[in-house]
């Protein structure tokens, strides 16, 4: 017998798995019954090989009664999280979400104070670890077994480029597009209705171009410079669909903070991930699915600091770490009580510039990209608020067939030293003009380095930069100097007051 223990996602290949594994009348199934039976029978057929087979995104936990043994299994790209924990006395605790292992008996809930050090870099908990300690992430592309005690970690999907030449951009922007379809086809059920999240950018323009969604969801800023609500609204009128403009205000968003940090679980410095908390809340009041266009920045070379990879060339490995990476080593050491030399960033990405090696500078800013970054900010975020307001994310791009291709496809054909995306953005042309295909990235922005210095809205702010529970970390008169240097006109600064502000947030609603 094979029960599931625990499980959260959506299977997308579900028509293909249910004719394959011989599961009779799929169609007449309820969603649940439909991905239980495929996950059992999935497992009896190809054992502990079965996350090869399935699309979509899912964490889960099996336990086969027979070999005495819990099987524990998390997507290729780390859409949904798993944590595992062993306690003192030997028991083995488990959870797609923290609060799983934080409610079980024999959990003793201590700080693991070393990930403070990474996240002052990153602004978000990077690697197995996590904030609590003895729980830890099983990776993406990952299955665990816990037998008689014993735990081994395997990994049944590496990111591997192998670029091939032999394509024109053309060919390459037909086979994004045709697999897409079929994607597209998968992403749904035919009684499901969808609304769909839009920015101002090609990738969530693209998706609802090639959905039948009606309803897009989008955020704006009375700042107008900030403000992509507008662009969105362009893509949704020429596409026929209607617009709906959830207004962020700055009271709003830090009102909205300690809601955000306590249900992300673990800290999260991102300050985009407030306003789409609100942007969840809003969305969740009129549907309860939606997509969103997550995985093709990093897949097809989305970000312009990838156009400078050619010239980061090899010294890549002694600095690149990922997305963010916003605090110094002496400057986390200045800041911090208790500052260890050797927790370093770096050490997280070392293994993947070994597989990358020989590959061009792309190619390893991709990767470290795909397997820290995503997983530790982006898939985070968009898991935990979702959950929170009750609303499920679908995320199309971010599939096995979609990477496929990226890891394919030459680095030319993704950045140039005029667009970005540029393969991508031709794929999309297809369905959309080229003025929103081509469209200059501006990103998920948020007016907050305004607002942080704002004494109408930062009053929580100072208060916390000054508290008992910041002294427990920092040395109060160096993240002081900081504010005082940001509010006084160096804007720069607010992503590191920002940093330390939400992980003290987060500290208080969890240990205080």
């Amino acid at each position: 017998m094979v029960e599931i223990r625990a499980y959260r996602g959506h299977i997308r290949n579900w028509k293909a798995l249910c004719s394959e594994l011989q599961i009779e009348n799929a169609e007449a199934l309820t969603r649940k019954e439909r991905e239980d039976r495929i996950l059992q029978c999935a497992y009896r057929t190809w054992g502990h090989d079965m996350g090869t087979h399935l699309h979509g995104m899912f964490a889960f936990a099996l336990w086969d009664e027979e070999a005495q043994e819990l099987f524990c299994l998390r997507d290729p790209f780390g859409t949904k999280p798993f944590y595992y924990c062993i306690t003192e006395e030997g028991d083995f605790l488990y959870g797609t979400m923290i609060r799983d292992i934080l409610s079980q008996p024999g959990f003793r809930k201590e700080l693991n104070e070393r990930m403070l050090q990474i996240y002052l870099s990153l602004t978000y908990g990077a690697g197995e670890d996590t904030f609590f300690k003895g729980i830890k992430k099983l990776l993406p592309g990952r299955y665990l077994v816990w037998k008689e005690g014993g735990l081994s970690i395997t990994r049944y999907f590496t990111p591997v480029f192998a670029p091939d030449e032999s394509r024109s951009l053309e060919e390459w922007a037909d086979e994004i597009h045709t697999t897409l379809q079929a994607v597209m086809e998968e992403v749904k059920d035919p009684d499901e209705k969808a609304e769909s999240f839009l920015s101002g950018g090609v990738d969530s323009s693209y998706v609802l171009a090639m959905s039948d969604v009606q309803v897009t969801d989008s955020c704006g800023y009375d700042e107008a410079r900030f403000d992509e609500s507008g662009l969105a609204k362009q893509t949704a009128d020429y596409l026929g669909r209607s617009s709906c403009r959830c207004r962020v205000t700055p009271e709003d968003y830090f009102e909205i903070v300690p809601y955000v940090m306590k249900n992300m679980e673990q800290p999260l410095g991102d300050a985009s991930a407030i306003a789409f908390a609100i942007a969840c809340r809003e969305t969740a009041k009129h549907t309860k699915l939606c997509y969103s266009g997550e995985g093709a920045d990093e897949f097809f070379g989305g970000y312009n600091m990838y156009r400078n990879a050619e010239r980061y060339g090899d010294n890549l490995r002694t600095f690149y770490v990922g997305n963010t990476n916003i605090m110094k080593e002496d400057e986390k050491k200045r800041l911090l009580l208790r500052y260890d030399p050797e927790n370093l960033p770096i050490n997280l990405v070392k293994d993947i510039y070994e597989e990358t090696e020989g590959l061009d500078p792309l190619a390893k800013m991709s990767d470290v990209d795909i397997q820290i970054w995503l997983e530790g900010d982006i898939y985070l975020n968009v898991d935990k608020m979702s959950t929170a307001a009750g609303l499920e994310i679908r995320m199309p791009l971010t599939d096995r067939r979609i990477f496929d291709i990226a890891s394919r496809m030459p680095s030319r054909f993704k950045v140039n030293e005029e667009q970005n995306k540029v393969a991508f953005r031709t794929a999309a042309a297809k369905v959309l003009p080229e003025e929103i295909a081509f469209r200059k990235k501006l990103g998920f922005v948020v007016p907050i380095r305004i607002w942080l210095a704002d004494e109408r809205y930062n009053s929580d702010v100072r208060r916390r930069l000054q508290s008992e529970s910041c002294a427990r970390f920092f040395r109060l008169e160096e993240v002081q100097a900081i504010f005082d240097e940001y509010t006084g006109g160096n804007s720069d600064l607010w992503r590191k007051v920002w940093t330390i502000y939400t992980f003290l947030v987060w500290y208080d609603e969890y240990f205080s």
